[in-house]
């Protein structure tokens, strides 16, 4: 879905261009030899199949006599490369960076609805936590290391939690308790600030049972207000911004979220995996939501 995106973006931005090459009179192979480009070239960015540079846009627009639609075309071609952006290009000066661009995001958003499949969402990461995510990031993809920044950085996102005019919604699936990041004490500290952020009257957080029924096609993906959705994938980070898919994104959650657990329901989950981490260490418990001593 979120590359499929990428590819409507580039068809749109193709069949615009199309049109001016055919309002010109001019064959694709006449404005590919008039341009200097290989003879594909044309037929490739008219089709979705390769993305046109700014530089290309604007050669096209000046071949074509249409000079007055360069820069509406030109701020096209850019959105789609903002569209997707590899992991190595977003971390190539480190974690901290990626974690500052996400900070001003979040402050203009005001309803954030934001589901997670594996692991815990970063507005809910103990510093603990996090560092255990971020030092696999840099791992996997070889990027700077500068984990003790990015920890900051997030801690620092946090702070919107505790701002008027935001709200937000959750939803995880059960896996995403399971999944081991750190050492035990690190998963029962993050389980332990679940279980304290739930009382926040601006986080509804709701859990997707393991045994609940499938219901849409889904993936790790995070939601600005109606604007603008977050689809992060192995290689890259997408951005959507098209209406229609943003309506198949709300629509996704409002499924998700329909069969996700609150409240008691979702506590209960919450210690129950608690305790299995607590059984794991043989360390005791003091009362529901207190944090494992050592043993």
């Amino acid at each position: 879905m979120a590359t499929g995106t990428v590819h409507q973006a580039r068809e749109t931005l193709g069949r615009r261009l199309r049109e001016l090459r055919r309002d010109a009179g001019l064959t694709g192979r006449g404005l590919a030899d008039l341009a200097g480009w290989h003879s594909s070239k044309v037929s490739k960015i008219e089709y979705g199949k390769q993305s046109p540079t700014e530089n290309d846009v604007r050669t096209w627009c000046q071949l074509c006599r249409a000079e007055d639609q360069a820069d509406d075309l030109t701020v096209a071609a850019r959105d789609i490369e903002t569209m997707y952006v590899e992991w190595r290009r977003r971390l190539r000066t480190g974690t901290k960076a990626r974690q500052e661009k996400s900070l001003s995001l979040e402050a203009e958003t005001e309803i954030m609805r934001w589901y997670e499949p594996v692991l815990i969402p970063g507005l809910l990461q103990t510093a603990e936590y996090a560092a255990a995510v971020l030092r696999r990031v840099t791992s996997f993809y070889g990027t700077p290391d500068d984990v003790e920044a990015g920890v900051a950085a997030r801690m620092e996102r946090q702070q919107v939690l505790y701002q008027a005019g935001h709200r937000f919604h959750f939803v995880l699936a059960q896996q995403a308790l399971q999944t081991g990041v750190g050492d035990q004490d690190v998963m029962a500290g993050q389980l332990d600030r679940l279980l304290s952020v739930m009382s926040m009257s601006r986080i509804r957080l709701g859990i997707v049972p393991a045994a609940a029924p499938y219901l849409v096609p889904s993936n790790q993906f995070i939601m600005f207000d109606e604007r603008l959705v977050h689809v992060e994938a192995v290689s890259a980070e997408i951005s959507v911004t098209q209406p229609r898919e943003i309506s198949l994104y709300l629509r996704a959650f409002a499924a998700l979220a329909g069969s996700a657990v609150y409240g008691a329901a979702a506590r209960d989950l919450i210690l129950a995996e608690l305790g299995s981490t607590g059984s794991a260490r043989q360390g005791p418990v003091d009362h529901p939501g207190t944090r494992y001593l050592p043993p």
